[in-house]
């Protein structure tokens, strides 16, 4: 038999799955998390904006309040765009696409694609020459999204992520492996 979902679950339900931690969270479970505990505000999501604060105010029997301003700005979908001939292929923009949109290898010019990409922005940051800018998401309107646009969207940016977090998680377990096989005898540390 299943366990009902907790309170976590059902506010992350809630949330974009843009893994863009504007919010001042590693991601929409840290933020679902802290909200559940009540040790956070919930207008903190500008992805959602207006329609999953009135949401998650309504879960949390809370009043709604204003998109807090000092995590961004409630605005139309947008997606990460690569000048390509000035990408250097440092590969720092591919250590932080929380669902592996961006693609290429080092020293290599890297690319988009758009139907993956949650416009987390985290990438801009990280490029060290400012080729990384942010455009319309293709297909979609220009506008922030309604409920059930971002109801829409946000299982495949969960899968994404979630298929990051393992991809992740098995590289650093075979990395582990690979370490522990290294070592002379038993794998045991030399003392």
């Amino acid at each position: 038999m299943k366990s009902a979902p907790s309170l976590a679950d059902r506010i992350d339900a809630l949330l974009p799955q843009t893994q863009c931690r504007r919010c001042g969270y590693d991601g929409c479970r840290p933020y679902a998390e802290a909200l559940a505990r009540g040790e956070s505000e919930l207008n903190r999501c500008p992805p959602g904006g207006s329609h999953v604060i009135g949401r998650l105010a309504a879960l949390l029997a809370r009043a709604p309040l204003p998109l807090d301003p000092s995590c961004g700005q409630e605005a139309a979908p947008a997606v990460a765009w690569i000048d390509e001939p000035a990408c250097i292929g440092c590969a720092r923009c591919l250590e932080v696409c929380p669902t592996d949109a961006i693609v290429g290898a080092r020293k290599r010019m890297h690319t988009v694609i758009a139907a993956d990409c949650s416009g987390c922005e985290l990438c801009l940051p990280a490029c060290p020459v400012d080729c990384i800018h942010m455009v319309p998401a293709p297909g979609l309107p220009a506008r922030p999204l309604a409920a059930a646009e971002i109801d829409a969207r946000a299982p495949r940016f969960r899968l994404l992520y979630e298929a990051r977090v393992a991809r992740l998680a098995a590289a650093e377990a075979e990395q582990q492996r690979s370490l522990r096989a290294s070592l002379p005898g038993d794998g045991a540390p030399i003392r």
